[in-house]
């Protein structure tokens, strides 16, 4: 059975580019959100084996809503998903429960390792 993932991102085109990284990959994409707090939502709601997270995104953060999950989910594997230039964040990321990171523009080969990495 394939591992499931919620793909989290504000700008649809980024959720689209990352799903058909993913579902060529043989994952699941069981859900998309466009922020932190509709990810906490989904997170509950399908329980997915892997959560890719925006960082920058309206209302509530990736940060945040990493925060949010891991309060709850302390087993939620979370892989951030950063532009270039964003280390500062990626260390919040990280103290808000983060498992790893993906950069923006996305090269599927990374991405599809990141996720390997964590949920195999």
């Amino acid at each position: 059975m394939a591992k499931k993932i919620l793909v989290v991102d504000d700008a649809m085109f980024m959720r689209k580019l990352l799903c058909d990284i993913v579902v060529k990959a043989g994952y699941e994409v069981i859900a998309e959100a466009g922020n932190g707090e509709e990810a906490y939502h989904k997170y509950k709601e399908f329980l997915p084996d892997l959560v890719t997270m925006d960082i920058t995104m309206p209302e509530v953060t990736g940060i945040e809503g990493a925060a949010k999950i891991m309060q709850e989910f302390p087993n939620a594997k979370i892989l951030m998903v950063s532009a270039m230039g964003q280390e500062s964040m990626v260390i919040d990321s990280v103290k808000a429960g983060a498992k790893g990171f993906i950069v923006k523009p996305f090269v599927a080969d990374k991405v599809i390792f990141e996720i390997q990495k964590l949920i195999g």
